[in-house]
């Protein structure tokens, strides 16, 4: 496996998880069922988060625990 170098690299790996994760049994029903993700606004939120964690370009300037926690209420 390659180093993650560009934001290219991001939405691979980014999207191969999500790919991975929406056919898994027991948690995929959470990403659209429970939380119903709007993915089309969710994955480009997702690829900025990683790109200002990883490539320290900032893109992201949320907080993702904010968002969690609003979800588990």
């Amino acid at each position: 496996m390659a180093d993650i170098k560009t934001r290219e690299d991001i939405q691979l790996l980014v999207d191969t998880f999500y790919k991975q994760i929406l056919q898994d049994d027991q948690i995929g029903h959470f990403f659209t069922e429970v939380v119903k993700l709007d993915f089309d606004r969710h994955m480009p939120v997702m690829y900025d988060f990683w790109e200002t964690t990883l490539l320290g370009n900032i893109k992201y300037k949320g907080n993702p625990m904010l968002k969690h926690i609003a979800l588990n209420e």
